[in-house]
C-alpha cells in the first residue's frame, strides 16, 4: 500500500484500507487461502515530513516490505525518479512474496508502479477507487491503473459507469462505497470542542472556523500556486479562525509553503498551520467546521458525511462527483470570487451526502476478494457501454443565473424583464401605462409577481428589484417625488414599500436618465470611463452624470435634467412651463407636435407617403418625411438637432466630460447634427470629446437592473 501524502488526515482511505486488508489476512476459514501482505513505500520519512507509517503499525498491522522510494526534491523529475526508483526495487519483493492478488489504491504516481510492476509480472490486481475523475495528472495514473488492473472496487454508481465505458468488464467491477466512509458514518465523539480547542484555540466556537487543505496542482503548477496566494488573501479579508494543513509532497509543494511564509500565515493570530491532524481528530475537525476550502479529495469526498459547506478551488477535483455542500471556484484572477464563494458557503448547514458510501464498503469488498477465482484467465475482457454524464454546482453558473427584476415606467408603456448578471434580458413583459395611481401599482405588482414566479421556471435568482421612471426621485427612499405631465397622478408615490413586501425582496428606484448612464456604467460605452454624460432622446429628453465613476444626484435629486437646459429665450413652450428647453425642440413630443402641425397643413406626406386613418400622426413620420426629401421636415429636425447640439455645448462647458453618449430611438437622426453644431459652437479645449450613439437595447431596463446587480453583489465581475 503506497503512501506518500503528507497530509494523513487529507488520505484518511489509507489507513482503513490497511485495517482491510488485516482483516482478510485473520480470514482463515474461506475456502481460498490468501498470501496477504503490505509493501509500503516510505514516501514520508524524511524529517520534514510526518511518519504515516507508523498510523499503519498502531493499526495492528505487519508490514512485510518496506521500500524507500521517495526522490528528495518537490518537482516534476523527482516525481519521475520516484517511479522509476520503485519500478527498480519492486520486482524482487514480487518475486519474493508472490502474492496472488496486489491491491492498489488511489491515483498516486507510485501507485502506478506498483501495478505496472504487478501487470508485467503477471500478478492479478485490484484497484480502489477507479474511475473517478478529478481534472489533474491524477486523472491519467488512475486511468492508467485501470486499464492494467483485473478487478475493480468503485465508489460511485458513475465511477461504475465510467469504468464500464472504459471498456471494463462489468462483473469485474464492484460498486462497494468508500472504504473511509465505514469510520465517518459511525464517527460519533461528544468531546469534539476539545479538539477544536486544542487545534484552534480556547475562544473558538464549532461552525465558526475554516479547514483550509490545498495542493499543487502538477499539470499547472504556476497556476496552483497563483490559486493558493488568492486564497490565502480571500482567508486573511474574510478574518475567520483557519486551520491551514501544508500541501502534499507532489512538485509544486515547497514553492506553496513560501507562499504561506511570505504571507506570514504560520504567525498570523487567524491561523494555525500544520503538518499532520491524526485522522480521527481531524474527522471531528472538518464535521464542526463553517466551511472547509482548498483543493483536496477529502472536501469533496469524506467532508460529504458530515454536510459541512466545502469550497473546492481549481482544476484539481473538476470532475468528481460532489454532494450540494460543495462549491467550485473552477477559476479567479482575483481574490473577490473566492472571497463571494466564503460568503455563500460559510456557516451553512447541509444534508448529509452519502454518494461515496452507505457505511458496509468493507464487508463488500472481503466478500468481492472471496469470490475471485484464482484459476481464471488472467488476460482482461472488454465491452463498449454508454457513457453517463456527471452534474455538479459551479460558482460560474451561480453568479450567471443571479437577475434582476428591471422596471421601466415609460410615458407610454409599461415595461418589466427579467435581467441576468451579464446584461441579457431574459424575458420581457409590456402594458400600456394606465393613466391613474391605483390602476398603475396594481399592474405594476402584477407584472412583478409573475415575472418573479416565470424567473424561477427559468432558474433565475432574483436579487431584487430597480425602477426606473420619469421625474425626480428620491433614491435613498424609494419615492417619486414629482413626476412628468407624461406620468399623471404620480408625485410623492412610495414605490419602494408596496413592490417589497409583495415580493420580499430590496427595491431601488430611480429616474430614468439616471438609469440609462448607470447602464451605460455598466454594460455600455461609459463601462471603465471615469466622467461621462448620458442623453436620452426618446418620448422626452433626460439624461445622466456619471463623475469620478459616481452617479450625480444634486442636492435635491433634480441634477442631470437636462432636457430642461435653455437653449433660446422665445422658444416653444415646454412640458415643465418653461421655454426654449432642449425637450420642447428635439423630444418625441415635440417632433410629434411638429408633425401634426405639417399634417394638418397637407405639408407633412409626400409621395411614397401614407398615414392611415386610425393611426395618430408622430415622430416617425417626420423623419420618414425627411429622408424621403420633405424639406420642411428636414428643416425641423435639422433645428431639433441644433438645439440638442447647443446643449451638448453646455455640458461640455459645464461637466467638461470624456464621453457623450446619445440614447434613446432618435439619437442615430442627431448624431451628425450634435457633431457639427460642436464644431461650430464648442471651445477648442472640448471639441475633442466624442459623441456617440449608445450600443444598448432598452438602457432604461438595463440601468434599472444594474442597480440591483450593483448593491447586491457589491462588486462586478
Amino acid at each position: 500500500v503506497p503512501i506518500n501524502d503528507c497530509s494523513v488526515a487529507a488520505k484518511p482511505r489509507e489507513q482503513l484500507f490497511c485495517s482491510l486488508i488485516q482483516t482478510n489476512t485473520g480470514d482463515r476459514a474461506s475456502a481460498t487461502q490468501w498470501k496477504s501482505m503490505c509493501i509500503l513505500s516510505e514516501s514520508c520519512a524524511f524529517k520534514d515530513l510526518i511518519n504515516t507509517y507508523r498510523m499503519i503499525e498502531q493499526d495492528d498491522f505487519d508490514i512485510n516490505t518496506r521500500l524507500h522510494t521517495i526522490v528528495r526534491g518537490e518537482d516534476e523529475a523527482a516525481m519521475v525518479e520516484s517511479v522509476g526508483l520503485a519500478l527498480v526495487k519492486l520486482p524482487d519483493v514480487l518475486n519474493r512474496l508472490k502474492p496472488d492478488i496486489m491491491i492498489v489504491h488511489g491515483d498516486r504516481f507510485d501507485a502506478l508502479a506498483l501495478a505496472t510492476s504487478a501487470a508485467l509480472m503477471n500478478i492479478r490486481i485490484l484497484h480502489i477507487e477507479g474511475g473517478e475523475v478529478s481534472g489533474t495528472i491524477d486523472d491519467s495514473i488512475r486511468h492508467a491503473i485501470t486499464k492494467l488492473a483485473h478487478y475493480h472496487v468503485c465508489c460511485t454508481r458513475s465511477a461504475e459507469q465510467h469504468l464500464i465505458s472504459m471498456c471494463e468488464d462489468h462483473d469485474r467491477i464492484l460498486l462497494a462505497g468508500c472504504p473511509s466512509y465505514d469510520k465517518l458514518l459511525s464517527a460519533k465523539n461528544k468531546d469534539y470542542m476539545s479538539i477544536i480547542r486544542m487545534w484552534l484555540g480556547d475562544d473558538v466556537k464549532a461552525k465558526d472556523y475554516i479547514v483550509a487543505l490545498q495542493h499543487p496542482v502538477t499539470t499547472d503548477i504556476k497556476h496552483s500556486i497563483k490559486m493558493f496566494e488568492l486564497t490565502l488573501d480571500a482567508l486573511i479579508s474574510f478574518n475567520k479562525r483557519t486551520l491551514v494543513l501544508f500541501p502534499n509532497i507532489d512538485a509544486g509543494s515547497k514553492e506553496m509553503v513560501r507562499v504561506m511564509r511570505k504571507k506570514g500565515i504560520e504567525h498570523h493570530p487567524n491561523f494555525r498551520a500544520v503538518k499532520h491532524v491524526p485522522f480521527d481528530q481531524f474527522i471531528q475537525l472538518v464535521a464542526h467546521a463553517g466551511c472547509m476550502i482548498g483543493n483536496s479529495s477529502c472536501g469533496v469526498r469524506e467532508v460529504g458525511a458530515f454536510g459541512t459547506p466545502v469550497i473546492n478551488l481549481g482544476t484539481r477535483q473538476i470532475g468528481r462527483e460532489t454532494g450540494e455542500n460543495v462549491l467550485h471556484v473552477r477559476d479567479a484572477d482575483t481574490q473577490d470570487k473566492i472571497l463571494q464563494a466564503l460568503h455563500l458557503q460559510f456557516g451553512k448547514q447541509y444534508p448529509c451526502s452519502k454518494i461515496y458510501g452507505d457505511g458496509n464498503a468493507v464487508p463488500r469488498i472481503l466478500k468481492f476478494l472471496k469470490s475471485i477465482d484464482l484459476q481464471e484467465p488472467l488476460q482482461k475482457k472488454f465491452c463498449f457501454p454508454p457513457v453517463k454524464e456527471n452534474i455538479s454546482q459551479d460558482i460560474d453558473h451561480i453568479l450567471e443565473t443571479l437577475s434582476a427584476l428591471a422596471v421601466d415606467l415609460g410615458g407610454t408603456n409599461l415595461r418589466v424583464a427579467i435581467i441576468s448578471m451579464k446584461g441579457e434580458i431574459v424575458k420581457k413583459y409590456t402594458q400600456f401605462n394606465p393613466k391613474t395611481y391605483e390602476e398603475r401599482i396594481n399592474l405594476i405588482l402584477q407584472m412583478c409577481v409573475e415575472a418573479a414566479a416565470e424567473a424561477v421556471k427559468l432558474n433565475c435568482r432574483i436579487l431584487g428589484v430597480g425602477i426606473s421612471t420619469g421625474g425626480r426621485v428620491n433614491p435613498r427612499e424609494g419615492i417619486v417625488l414629482h413626476s412628468t405631465k407624461l406620468i399623471q397622478e404620480w408625485n410623492s408615490v412610495d414605490l419602494r414599500t408596496p413592490l417589497s413586501d409583495t415580493l420580499h425582496l430590496p427595491v431601488w428606484v430611480d429616474n430614468d436618465g439616471n438609469c440609462a448612464a448607470m447602464a451605460e456604467r455598466k454594460f455600455g460605452q461609459g463601462k471603465g470611463l471615469e466622467n461621462f454624460v448620458t442623453l436620452i432622446t426618446g418620448t422626452g429628453i433626460g439624461g445622466g452624470i456619471i463623475h469620478q465613476h459616481e452617479l450625480v444626484h444634486g442636492s435635491s435629486f433634480c441634477a442631470a435634467e437636462l432636457g430642461h437646459l435653455v437653449v433660446s429665450l422665445d422658444g416653444p413652450d415646454c412640458s415643465c412651463g418653461s421655454h426654449g428647453c432642449i425637450e420642447a425642440y428635439a423630444s418625441g413630443m415635440a417632433l410629434q407636435r411638429e408633425a401634426k402641425k405639417l399634417h394638418d397643413e397637407d405639408l407633412l406626406l409626400v409621395e411614397g407617403m401614407s398615414v392611415p386613418k386610425d393611426e395618430a400622426v408622430g415622430a416617425l413620420h417626420l423623419i420618414q418625411a425627411a429622408k424621403l426629401g420633405n424639406a420642411k421636415a428636414q428643416s425641423i429636425l435639422r433645428t431639433a438637432g441644433t438645439a440638442l447640439g447647443l446643449g451638448v455645448v453646455n455640458i461640455l462647458h459645464t461637466m467638461n466630460p470624456s464621453l457623450v453618449i446619445l440614447s434613446g430611438v432618435l439619437a442615430s437622426h442627431y448624431i451628425h447634427t450634435v457633431k457639427d453644431v460642436i464644431r461650430q459652437q464648442a471651445l477648442s479645449s472640448v471639441q475633442d470629446v466624442d459623441v456617440v450613439v449608445s450600443d444598448l437595447v432598452d438602457p432604461a431596463l438595463l440601468g434599472a437592473a444594474s442597480m440591483v446587480l450593483d448593491y447586491t453583489t457589491r462588486r462586478i465581475y
